[in-house]
């Protein structure tokens, strides 16, 4: 990928002189062009621990109901006494971090030194990076930041991503592998799970084919009298539950099966790649046509959750605690009931029998833009240097699920040794408690990297992902013949406007048609006029943009 990175059209560098040229960023600085800001710093004055304690000055969010000041949490108290580094935080709840954060980015007074969990992608980046309001870290890392630089060393295709098309880092990544290509655990995100329990007590078996499944979904809404007795379950019973077009509790996992085999793998670009390399929409395709109407079939029998187009998370997670669920969908069954009387339900037979992976699964998790070192950073070298803590082999693993020693009663990890003797993380039972619940309580996130190589090193794998990656290898993997799998793409920023502009259009009107035709039904009509309109959002020129990058990554293979 990096000689594709290389060999790209200049065209992001350009933009960015001219704009540093002319305006700068209200006074920040306006740095690409000052981006050389404190590269003259000896990396030993940097250097972790600091000799005297020095303040920096970092933006973070946090998850409504934990704690909100970051210096109140364990893995910053032991960062701050470790790197003699003290971090004036401001933050903002996650919830309303994409509202607030393009104001809190406009303003130059109040600008921090860095953005600690940005999540920014690259329409963001590359905004930013025009406007002179982040600086490019390449020549950073290279020189403060030596943890960052053996990861990059260690697994370059992650620095490839990391890029863009004039070979300038504009944000920190963060990295979470957890296996690779075809059982990598992003293999697939809406994972679909059925209540084996009920299954059990109606003697059915676990369904395999899409007209078995539906028999099984009827049985659940028919004998809900008999669950509810059984299972001392209060409210009624839901046969199949899902929150429509919401990541991996979309049941569009299900359609896989139908027409072409495509599905829906990805629900914000609702694109795949054919096994000769086209690049194709599957809203286009037979398959989610078909696969669109038995879903309606569904809904109108009684079988979908009456609210699966409305609920939130905290009420679809309610009502799957309350033990009202025959099928659910998400990343972890933990999240939303119980392990125990439930298990993935395998890919099922339509036309055909297989699973799409999502976009980017086989390079496994990336977020390129998890951390931006703000223009107004007076030493950025130092700030560079802290982050670059954040990837030392043991702190990582901390940072992306929590840490021991908490007062709180309940640790993720214990510090133990590997086979070596060297210190090691060794995951804590989860006991009943979700993952999600407990790991927001304690992480941090921000820039982060899990290599493969680390587990059992330096951390040992997560009970949920241990059996999650079993899952994916057991069940999915043998239904996953893709040839190609759409990657990552760092577009120019000619482009990446185009994309965004493109797939905001064409998500909203898929988005539109799913729920409308899921509760509704449609006719061939309704199709025709759903094709047309994708087309007045200009698909064709969305698709032929992938088509251009990802002919591009064949190129450079």
């Amino acid at each position: 990928m990096s000689k594709f990175y290389r060999r790209s059209i200049s065209l992001v560098l350009a933009l960015i002189m001219t704009a540093a040229l002319l305006a700068g960023c209200g006074g920040t600085g306006g740095a690409p062009g000052g981006s050389s800001k404190g590269l003259d710093v000896d990396p030993a004055e940097v250097a972790m621990p600091q000799a005297e304690t020095v303040t920096i000055k970092g933006l973070t969010n946090f998850p409504a109901g934990t704690e909100s000041e970051p210096n109140n949490r364990t893995i910053f108290k032991r960062l701050e006494e470790q790197t003699n580094v003290h971090v004036e935080w401001r933050t903002i709840q996650s919830d309303q971090w994409g509202d607030k954060i393009q104001l809190e980015m406009a303003n130059a007074k109040t600008l921090p030194d860095f953005v600690f969990n940005a999540g920014f992608g690259e329409p963001d980046l590359l905004k930013y990076a025009k406007q002179g309001v982040i600086i490019p870290l390449e020549d950073y890392i290279d020189k403060y930041m030596p943890n960052l630089s053996k990861v990059f060393e260690q697994a370059p295709a992650y620095k490839a991503m990391c890029m863009d098309a004039d070979g300038h880092i504009w944000g920190l990544p963060w990295i979470e592998q957890l296996g690779s290509e075809k059982t990598a655990i992003q293999l697939l995100d809406n994972m679909p799970f059925i209540n084996v329990a009920w299954l059990d007590f109606l003697n059915l078996e676990m369904p395999t084919t899409v007209d078995e499944f539906e028999a099984v979904l009827v049985a659940f809404r028919d004998n809900a009298a008999a669950l509810k007795a059984e299972f001392n379950i209060d409210g009624d019973i839901i046969p199949m539950s899902c929150i429509m077009n919401d990541g991996g509790q979309d049941p569009y996992i299900l359609i896989n099966g139908f027409g072409e085999g495509y599905g829906d793998p990805d629900t914000w670009k609702h694109l795949v790649v054919t096994d000769d390399g086209k690049v194709v929409s599957d809203a286009t395709s037979e398959g989610f046509k078909k696969g669109t109407a038995w879903l309606h079939s569904l809904y109108e029998q009684g079988l979908i959750d009456v609210e699966a187009f409305t609920q939130d998370w905290s009420t679809y997670v309610a009502k799957g605690k309350s033990g009202r669920y025959g099928v659910c969908f998400s990343w972890d069954i933990g999240n939303i009931a119980t392990l125990e009387g439930w298990e993935p339900l395998p890919m099922l037979q339509a036309d055909t029998k297989c699973i799409t992976p999502d976009t980017a699964s086989y390079t496994s998790g990336f977020q390129r833009g998890r951390c931006v070192v703000t223009s107004v950073a007076e030493n950025p070298a130092l700030v560079c240097s802290w982050l670059d803590q954040m990837y030392v082999p043991i702190q990582s693993p901390q940072n992306n699920w929590g840490t021991y020693g908490e007062d709180d009663g309940f640790d993720i990890f214990e510090m133990s040794t590997n086979a070596n003797g060297d210190p090691m993380l060794k995951h804590a039972p989860l006991g009943d408690k979700s993952p999600v619940e407990v790991r927001e309580a304690e992480s941090v996130n921000g820039p982060l990297a899990i290599l493969d190589s680390y587990y059992d090193v330096y951390v040992t794998c997560p009970d949920d992902a241990q059996y999650r990656l079993d899952w994916i290898k057991d069940i999915y993997t043998p239904d996953c013949r893709a040839k190609y799998c759409l990657p990552n793409f760092f577009m120019t920023q000619e482009d990446t406007v185009t994309d965004s502009n493109l797939s905001a259009d064409l998500g909203k009107c898929v988005n539109e048609f799913k729920s409308r035709a899921v509760m509704e039904g449609f006719t061939d009509a309704d199709w025709d006029q759903f094709q047309a309109d994708l087309q007045s959002y200009k698909l064709d020129e969305y698709v032929a943009l992938y088509q251009k990058y990802f002919d591009a990554y064949l190129a450079a293979q």
